[in-house]
């Protein structure tokens, strides 16, 4: 594939030698790039501050905050986050990140897992703790699914390895 220069430059690019410059993660940008999608994006800025969605952020995070920490989940190290924005930290000894965000994949819940040990979830500023309830309802059946799954492995390698 070539990419068309304009004639000044008078050198033809294959796609490959430009684009292989960025790695996932190195550049992205929702509203970037052309008119109509900066007037998306001062629309959606308008829209934040006119329903004041920072302050919904900030009052409604500790909701999704108590959730998980009651989950006492041998799988949770940690949970920590401000406003909407959580991140929950597992135990890798268990489990990778990567892993367990098939698993939520599986059951709706769409995450990113950070440094392999950090999950992070970013809702849409305007959801409402109906969703919150059902996204709990599916995080606590995954951490139990995978519970399970670990009793089950350990108990395989016990019998294995003769320790039962």
């Amino acid at each position: 594939m070539l990419i068309l220069m304009p004639a000044s430059l008078r050198t033809p690019v294959k796609a490959s030698e430009v684009m292989d410059i960025f790695q996932p993660g190195d550049h992205g940008s929702t509203f970037g790039g052309n008119p109509l999608a900066a007037a998306v994006g001062l629309e959606a800025l308008d829209i934040i501050v006119q329903e004041d969605l920072p302050a919904r952020a900030a009052s409604l995070g500790a909701y999704p905050l108590a959730g998980l920490r009651e989950m006492r989940s041998p799988l949770i190290r940690a949970v920590r986050g401000r406003g909407l924005l959580t991140g929950v930290e597992i135990d890798p000894g268990m489990i990778s990140g990567h892993e367990i965000c098939a698993l939520l994949a599986r059951h709706g819940i769409l995450s990113k897992e950070t440094h392999e040990t950090v999950l992070r979830f970013a809702p849409p500023l305007i959801i409402t703790k109906a969703q919150i309830d059902w996204a709990l309802e599916r995080i606590a059946a995954s951490s139990w699914e995978l519970e399970q799954q670990a009793r089950h492995t350990a108990t395989l390698e016990e019998v294995s390895t003769g320790a039962v």
